[in-house]
């Protein structure tokens, strides 16, 4: 198996790329990006040494499947996805947030609340939840998009108050977080599982926030089975999920965190297959379509004539 782990393409009109932990994008003539998913994996803000094969098409095509499914309620930045690993759409004006919606208490937030953290970005929790409690409301909990090193948890009172994005901005973001969380929710529900938490991404253009990047996939979203959720809480027992979590733990348990002086475990081609593995099932049960696995001998090669195709198309 094949894995597209590096881009470096000089497409008509480029003018910038930027290498992202996960994804290659490319500025076309300062008006459009071409969004290259490539098949690296990150963790606790690593990018890890093997990449996962069918990964960034999995990303890709779940992102396009989530970005044409929520466009009625939200505007989004998407034109077209001329390969299964790219998306070209509109450049914005990016705000530097994410907006992090969790549903349920679990993953790092559990990891904080165990070491008697009860605030997370100024919101208040209670005493006395348990690990994959599901909260009475979601709970938004933004952080500030790092270009460097790990991205930190912020309140909306600091966001607005450093002046990193405005009070009517910040208040158009968040209403269109809590009702993406509700529509990928609801397509999560009907294909039996629990969209868990998630982040979204932001920016303007024309003078109107605007939904960029991906959603809902397994990179930026957790989700759980919904089928054995309450048996499993009641008695305490770990959820099955559908997630990076296993990753996250996988390396857990090998005494890695992205700390000073750890080493990352060695990724064995089993491990690798049985991630890839995970990434397919995921896409499978979240758009309820088979997975077709795209022509993997020469994938640069594939996705350039694509997106040169595309481009043609657009300037047309």
């Amino acid at each position: 198996m094949k894995a597209l782990t590096r881009t470096d393409y000089n497409f008509p009109g480029q003018t910038s790329v930027y290498h992202g932990k996960v994804r290659d994008v490319y500025s076309i003539s300062d008006d459009l990006l071409v969004m290259v998913a490539t098949d690296r994996i990150s963790a606790f803000d690593v990018i890890l040494p093997e990449g996962i094969p069918y990964k960034g098409q999995v990303l890709n095509q779940i992102a396009a499947f989530m970005l044409d499914s929520t466009a009625d309620i939200v505007p989004n930045w998407k034109l077209a996805t001329p390969d299964p690993m790219v998306t070209v759409g509109y450049r914005c004006e990016g705000f530097k947030v994410e907006m992090i919606i969790r549903g349920y208490l679990t993953g790092s937030a559990w990891r904080d609340y165990v070491a008697g953290c009860r605030e997370i970005c100024g919101v208040k929790l209670p005493d006395g939840m348990r690990e994959n409690e599901r909260f009475p409301e979601p709970i938004i909990t933004p952080t500030t998009k790092a270009d460097e090193g790990h991205d930190e948890n912020i309140s909306k009172e600091e966001i607005i108050a450093r002046g990193i994005v405005s009070a009517e901005d910040y208040e158009v973001m968040e209403q269109y977080t809590r009702a993406l969380f509700r529509r990928g929710t609801e397509i999560a529900s009907a294909r039996g599982l629990i969209l868990v938490d998630t982040k979204y991404e932001f920016g303007k253009r024309d003078g109107k926030v605007i939904l960029i990047d991906e959603i809902h996939t397994p990179d930026s979203s957790r989700y759980f089975y919904a089928d054995g959720y309450e048996e499993r809480f009641a008695k305490g027992e770990p959820q099955r999920q559908l997630s990076k979590e296993f990753v996250r733990q996988w390396l857990i348990d090998h005494d890695f965190m992205g700390k000073e002086g750890q080493t990352v475990p060695e990724m064995t081609p089993e491990f690798v297959k049985s991630v890839s593995d995970r990434y397919i099932e995921l896409y499978e049960h979240i758009t309820g379509h088979r997975f077709e696995k795209a022509e993997a001998d020469d994938i640069e090669e594939r996705i350039g004539k694509n997106v040169l195709d595309c481009l043609g198309k657009i300037g047309e």
